[in-house]
């Protein structure tokens, strides 16, 4: 049989970056040869097989035919007579249709390595126009690659645009579009995945949400970039200089939606757009069925990211409740997911990202003092039930007001 190493594994070999996992095609070969050979089969709607030494994975060569709308609707052929060059012209990107064969040789019959020294995103046939989902997995590379210096290719976008037109990106399911954005979340410069869908249309079908922010003003004062888009996608590249988490981006995302339901006459101001965002981040967690994990970090950082940045100014009853809402007066509970969610926030403007963030100290130092009260000691004075939970309160105020006298003292003297 013959073996080529296909796609991303030769794609990110002439970038010169490391190849986390490789993937096969195999050429002139049936299914059941494949297991004669001890491969396993594994693919369930075309024949794809484990090497039964590497676990790597083998596909046949195969050809698609469209059938139905949407990015599952395709009818797949695996034979033999499958030729290389028909199986990577179905693929998505030139950059991701080139192989290497047993003897180390180059196999580009559309271009791929001369778009990689263009840095281009191009598609490889106008069948890319039949799977929908390529509009993400294209907006995707481009975060991926954007500190190279990658974009979109212009008839490539122009093809985008028409699909989205055509509604053919009404028809991804919720599950799929998910795990794309998170894939997107997990890139190097996120914001690209969102400028891409914009650029195509795709942003306003699959995330109205967060195209409503575009155009919706902001005081200058506090937000130079002035626009409440611009600020959102600063705001999640900042996150993604502080962490790999994509719980902490998709909070970064998604903190000012209720900006977007401001009414055009409080423009610039914005006064309880954190509870009014309650509802479109719902609405967004929802429809894309959304782990609970995201939705429920996303709402505290919603409702709670401007108190995090005027911790100081804060009376240390009202910064006890906020631990309380968060939820993090156990030792088990992290804060640090917020924190980093907001210190994003805060650097997300124009001019600010290098600014300091002194809040995140802070607030891991307050919260140690409220952990600091010990449960034990009240019950032995034999309080009890809801008493012992308002009398717990009052010692964590307490114990919260000492550190933040000792906090504001180290201010004045400028070691804070």
């Amino acid at each position: 049989m013959k073996v080529y190493l296909v796609g991303g594994a030769v794609r990110d070999q002439l970038l010169g970056l490391p190849v986390e996992e490789r993937d096969w095609v195999v050429v002139g070969e049936t299914p059941e040869a494949m297991e004669r050979r001890g491969f396993k089969r594994v693919g369930k709607d075309f024949p794809v097989f484990l090497h039964p030494q590497t676990h790597e994975e083998y596909a046949l060569a195969r050809t698609e035919r469209k059938v139905a709308p949407g990015h599952r609707g395709f009818v797949v052929h695996a034979s033999p007579d499958v030729t290389l060059e028909e199986d990577l012209r179905r693929r998505d990107l030139t950059i991701n249709a080139m192989a290497v064969d047993e003897e180390g040789r180059l196999i580009d019959p559309y271009g791929g390595r001369a778009d990689l020294e263009r840095r281009l995103l191009r598609h490889v046939s106008p069948a890319f126009a039949e799977d929908p989902l390529r509009i993400l997995r294209v907006a995707r590379f481009a975060a991926r690659y954007a500190h190279l210096g990658f974009q979109v290719a212009d008839e490539t976008m122009e093809l985008m645009r028409q699909m989205v037109d055509a509604g053919e990106v009404d028809a991804l399911t919720p599950e799929r579009v998910w795990q794309e954005l998170v894939k997107a979340l997990g890139e190097r410069r996120p914001s690209e995945f969102f400028r891409v869908l914009r650029a195509c249309g795709a942003n306003a079908r699959l995330f109205p949400e967060i195209e409503g922010l575009f155009g919706v003003p902001q005081p200058r004062r506090w937000h130079p970039e002035i626009d409440t888009g611009v600020h959102t996608l600063m705001v999640l590249n900042q996150a993604a200089e502080l962490t790999d988490d994509t719980v902490v981006r998709f909070a970064a995302l998604t903190h000012d939606l209720g900006k977007a339901l401001t009414p055009p006459g409080q423009w610039p101001s914005h006064r309880g757009h954190e509870s009014l965002g309650l509802k479109p981040l719902g609405d967004l967690c929802l429809r894309l069925k959304a782990p609970r994990i995201y939705h429920r970090l996303g709402e505290k950082v919603m409702l709670y990211h401007g108190r995090c940045h005027r911790v100081l100014e804060l009376r240390p009853a009202t910064i006890v409740d906020v631990l309380y809402a968060l939820d993090v007066l156990h030792e088990q509970r992290p804060l640090e997911p917020f924190l980093l969610a907001c210190m994003a926030d805060f650097r997300g403007r124009k001019g600010w990202e290098e600014k300091p963030y002194p809040q995140f100290e802070w607030w891991q130092s307050l919260r140690k003092a409220a952990l600091s009260v010990q449960v034990a000691p009240l019950i032995a004075r034999g309080f009890k039930g809801k008493r012992l939970g308002v009398e717990l309160r009052r010692a964590r105020i307490q114990a919260v007001a000492q550190e933040k006298q000792y906090l504001l003292r180290l201010l004045e003297t400028g070691r804070g």
